[in-house]
């Protein structure tokens, strides 16, 4: 689509033809007396008048100026050319994965889809997978913890490597034991750079925190502060007992802090529901901002007026030329004295 910068120029157009109606430029001037002035006149073959000579203009020369003149006001006008417009999702929600890697998780007690007996681990990973593939327009990030809480993942509207990174985890690459409070801090530091109002924890762990510098209580205080919402999912056998323990109690008091739920999974089939649950919860949302790329087409006007003007002036030599050549070769009159 064509569009101007500047459409008002487009007032100036007129101006060839005011130039037009104006009277023709005159001017006083002494005249040469000669002698021989009716002798002259006889030998040109011409006849003398009164007055003074305006010199006629051309329709073509008025012509090609007032192309040109109309193609500079096109180009100053800043032609511009329009693209179709572009839209662009902007996420407005920032949602954060806390996965426990403890030497518990890799407990067999959960049975995946086809029946077979896996890990807690890997059926974590199966239903975030499944998680993931449908929170397409969010920045989601990773957070995986053992003895000490690591970064997997920065905020990224890139799913695609949130999945596959979740894909290479393993029980025991963060360390044996659970530092849940400590996993919860270093995701408020990972809120620090965000701009958006919707800010979400889903923290998953079958342990008791014994390691975290920070209790979970104080650092779920912490979150509600900064207005993050942290959802709790506890997985695994509630009744182990020892560093296995799973603090139920301190799973409800972080959620209920921050304003989030607490979900229990015993097995694959409740942890997948808590998941599709938590999904509804925390619907996705997109602001779509649209953008129409211009380009700048001025030097089309720009160029078509200069190739125009070199053409003229060619063509107006050309013609100049030949009538040189012309009355070159014509006889000279040659007049008798009287």
């Amino acid at each position: 689509m064509l569009a101007f910068a500047y459409p008002w120029l487009a007032l100036l157009a007129p101006l060839p033809l005011i130039w037009l109606g104006l009277p023709a430029h005159a001017e006083r001037r002494a005249g040469l007396r000669v002698p021989f002035f009716d002798q002259l006149a006889r030998l040109s073959g011409q006849k003398p008048f009164e007055g003074g000579v305006v010199t006629r203009r051309g329709g073509a020369r008025f012509a090609v100026l007032a192309a040109t003149w109309l193609l500079a006001l096109a180009a100053l006008a800043r032609p511009q050319w329009i693209d179709p417009p572009l839209h662009r999702d902007l996420p407005t929600r920032d949602l954060l994965l806390l996965v426990d890697l403890s030497g518990s998780m890799d407990t067999k007690d959960f049975v995946d889809q086809s029946g077979q007996t896996v890990d807690r681990l890997t059926a974590v990973k199966q239903v975030l997978d499944d998680f993931l593939s449908r929170r397409k327009g969010d920045r989601v990030g990773v957070v995986v913890f053992g003895d000490a809480p690591f970064a997997l993942v920065p905020f990224t509207t890139d799913l695609e490597l949130s999945r596959a990174m979740l894909r290479d985890t393993a029980v025991g690459m963060a360390g044996p034991r659970t530092a849940f409070g400590d996993a919860i801090g270093l995701g408020i530091g990972l809120f620090a750079r965000s701009t958006v109002k919707a800010r979400t924890i889903i923290a998953l762990t079958d342990g008791n925190d014994t390691v975290s510098k920070v209790p979970p209580a104080e650092a779920a205080r912490v979150a509600k502060d900064k207005g993050i919402v942290i959802h709790t999912v506890a997985v695994g056998d509630p009744t182990a007992a020892g560093e296995d323990k799973l603090d139920e109690a301190a799973l409800k008091e972080v959620a209920s802090t921050t304003g989030g739920g607490f979900f229990r999974a015993l097995d694959r089939a409740q942890l997948a529901q808590i998941y599709q649950r938590l999904d509804e919860i925390e619907t996705r949302r997109i602001d779509t901002v649209s953008f129409r790329p211009r380009r700048d087409i001025y030097w089309i006007p720009l160029a078509a007026g200069l190739v125009l003007t070199l053409l003229a002036q060619g063509l107006q030599l050309a013609w100049r030329h030949r009538r040189d050549h012309a009355s070159a070769r014509s006889p000279a009159i040659v007049g008798r004295p009287s």
